[in-house]
């Protein structure tokens, strides 16, 4: 692999920590601010969304910049918006620095997969981008651990500094490495985003992917309180935890692959089932620390394991539906991964504020994925008809 392909992965890891850290400082969060846990968890609601809706627009409207300035200038972006929520005095600024950032994250992914591939020969690029996409499962394993260490034990504003220094060094390995003669795609237009939500069948893999994935964040959101307040670990121990969370996660994400290459929507049933009783076990399990360990390791590896068999699912029907905007049907399938953790968190904000209290967003959250079931089902069940109808042609 080409050294200019690091500097992806590096710009991958940073934007990776930056998203989720905040999870596991959010107690610490709401205690310097003078917040509740809900309004908290919004900040993971907001950055989401900044994502969801900035990713397309903002791709369609950089598509005439050379590729190289573009990616410098948005991890600029990404610097300036962690350096202001490190320097943010209240909870409004705080919430707008996160749009920053993650206006940056939408487009980062968006254009740097397409860089990624054309920094190698044709027959590499999916292992380029999967390369590139190692940041973010890295930054999981490890980047989210060590920001909410930092944050528990220098403060929460401590990690954000620390971000930004990633920041930094992304920025300076992407002007350093990647050569000027990058080739520049064909904008992706914002009428051809358009034509792919008019497809029904389309559309309802995107609310798998929005309920199945945002399932787990009604509960994700909350888990350093979950695990301090209920199961009674200590606030440092929950940095170790989110380590075995990130090793779940990405052995899942590994595996999810595998078993989504021969049948998607069979796949994804048996997930999608299984995420639910996790989610529901979680509930009653959240009170014991070893039983809550062997929990989340299952929820952490059940939650990613769905990602590569919906990626898969959406590219196959959009040749079959909208043959001519395969790319946007999957950068449009990313938005939806977003759109559901800026669901699930502020759901999880609402049962957190509700009488049904912190326990009970585990149970919400399987509410969710089995949503992402049914409809699952209902998709392959279309399918066959679809197949069945075709075959005397």
């Amino acid at each position: 692999m080409p050294i200019a392909l690091f500097a992806l992965t590096i710009a991958a890891y940073a934007i990776g920590t930056t998203e989720f850290v905040i999870v596991g400082l959010l107690p610490t969060v709401a205690d310097d601010l003078n917040i509740t846990l809900p309004l908290a968890g919004l900040i993971v609601s907001v950055y989401a969304l900044g994502v969801t809706f900035g990713a397309p627009i903002l791709t369609a409207l950089t598509g005439r910049i050379e590729r190289k300035p573009l990616l410098v200038g948005l991890m600029a972006l990404f610097i300036i918006g962690n350096a202001a929520a490190a320097l943010a005095p209240s909870y409004e600024p705080l919430l707008i620095a996160r749009v920053i950032s993650a206006f940056a994250h939408g487009v980062f992914f968006s254009v740097g997969s397409t860089i990624a591939a054309d920094l190698v020969p044709e027959d590499r690029r999916a292992s380029a981008i999967a390369m590139m996409f190692m940041g973010l499962t890295v930054a999981i394993v490890t980047g989210v651990p060590l920001g909410t260490w930092i944050g528990q034990t220098f403060g929460w504003r401590a990690t954000f500094w620390a971000v930004t220094g990633l920041g930094v060094i992304a920025l300076a390995a992407i002007a350093t490495l990647l050569p000027n003669t990058l080739t520049k795609a064909p904008p992706a237009r914002l009428i051809d985003q358009v034509r792919v939500l008019g497809s029904g069948r389309l559309l309802i893999v995107f609310a798998m992917t929005a309920l199945g994935y945002g399932g787990t964040f009604v509960a994700f959101t909350f888990l350093a309180p979950i695990l301090q307040e209920i199961t009674g670990f200590s606030e440092g121990a929950v940095s170790l935890i989110l380590v075995l969370y990130g090793v779940a996660i990405a052995i899942g994400n590994i595996a999810g692959g595998k078993i989504a290459n021969r049948d998607p929507v069979k796949a994804l049933v048996g997930l999608f089932l299984a995420q639910a009783v996790v989610l529901v076990l979680f509930t009653f399990t959240a009170t014991s620390q070893v039983l809550t360990l062997v929990t989340l390791a299952s929820l952490g590896f059940l939650s990613f394991a769905t990602v590569p068999g919906l990626q898969l699912y959406v590219v196959q029907l959009a040749k079959q539906h909208r043959p001519g905007a395969v790319d946007v049907a999957s950068a449009l399938n990313i938005a939806a991964f977003n759109l559901g953790i800026a669901i699930g968190a502020w759901l999880g904000g609402v049962i957190v504020a509700s009488s049904l209290g912190l326990g009970m967003t585990p149970v919400v959250g399987s509410v969710l994925v089995v949503g992402a079931l049914l409809l699952t089902l209902l998709s392959g069940a279309l399918d066959r008809k679809a197949e069945t109808v075709a075959q005397p042609a």
